[in-house]
């Protein structure tokens, strides 16, 4: 509970503070803690390697690498301007843990828009990037339609169903299938061809931050879900109508190139992101018909979420 309220005459009023203001056991609260552990400085990161190799790759590779960048940085802006719905659905509902968690996460993701462009920008890649995602109409629906509609009604009105709705979009789907997809993407082509060490830095960090991000969805995906098992169906109707969009903006950056740019087989990264999300789903299910107290303390996600980092980096020799 807040310790000041508005009234009804429009000012403000105290109410009693809880003994235990902050839950210190619950998973949102965790999640802040952590993510105050794992502080990154992008100003801190060294890309003069990377402007080397950036001038010395061919003009094929350049410009494939120049779609996931367009992605990442387009995205990420996306996503910092639509953060705030959840942040106002969790002081809505008096969940402080989740606050100070979203607040973090608003945080991280300006920080994620301002590392691409510090990195776009020690390379020389100064060119406006808009016809990279632009034309690609899969990219269009999901940013440009079906994210900022989901976390409007949000906005409009903060029900577990619409909550659940904008939780699939955001995180489940934009998030864990297409950004972290197409962070493994990126350090698969840094680690065979052993180039572009900066970048591969910033997305080990970038992908740390977004694993725990998809992580609190899981969560509050669990913790509705535990409180009203009618929810797993509107979660599933959610993802399976986003599902064939995610995977049209994966296969349509593939058909732009005659040869795969850098010898990579789209079919991995599709089976990539089809376990990924298969696992977290079986994951949120694992919560239905749990008390919801159980599941405020349950960090089964992370853990999750560091299983599959853990895979990635035995996969690529890190």
């Amino acid at each position: 509970m807040s310790l000041v309220e508005h009234n009804t005459n429009g000012g403000e009023e105290l109410s009693p503070l809880p003994r235990a203001g902050v839950e210190w056991d619950s998973f949102p609260t965790h999640l802040f803690m952590t993510g105050n552990a794992r502080f990154w400085d992008p100003s801190a990161i060294d890309f003069s390697a990377d402007a080397v190799d950036w001038r010395e790759i061919d003009d094929g590779r350049r410009r494939a690498a120049t779609y996931l960048i367009a992605q990442f940085c387009a995205g990420e802006e996306a996503v910092t301007r639509h953060i705030q719905p959840f942040l106002r659905s969790a002081v809505a509902g008096r969940r402080l843990g989740d606050e100070m968690y979203l607040s973090q996460v608003a945080f991280e993701k300006s920080k994620h828009a301002e590392v691409f462009a510090l990195w776009s920008d020690a390379v020389g890649l100064s060119d406006d990037l808009t016809p990279y995602v632009e034309a690609n109409p899969f990219y269009r629906q999901i940013f440009g339609d079906e994210l900022p509609t989901a976390l409007a009604a949000l906005d409009d009105d903060p029900s577990p169903v619409n909550e659940i709705r904008a939780l699939v979009t955001y995180h489940q789907v934009v998030v864990g299938s297409l950004a972290l997809t197409g962070h493994h993407m990126v350090q698969r082509i840094c680690s065979t061809h052993g180039i572009l060490p900066g970048l591969r830095r910033v997305i080990r960090f970038v992908n740390a931050d977004e694993r725990r991000h998809v992580a609190w969805s899981s969560y509050t995906c669990r913790r509705l879900i535990a409180d009203d098992d009618a929810l797993w169906d509107v979660a599933l109707t959610r993802l399976g109508e986003l599902t064939p969009l995610a995977l049209g903006m994966i296969n349509w950056v593939d058909e732009q190139f005659e040869t795969p740019p850098f010898g990579l087989d789209n079919a991995q990264f599709i089976a990539h992101a089809a376990d990924r999300a298969s696992r977290r789903l079986d994951a949120i299910a694992a919560a239905r018909g749990r008390p919801v107290a159980e599941i405020d303390v349950d960090y089964s996600p992370e853990a999750l979420e560091d299983s599959f980092g853990n895979e990635d980096d035995a996969a690529l020799g890190a």
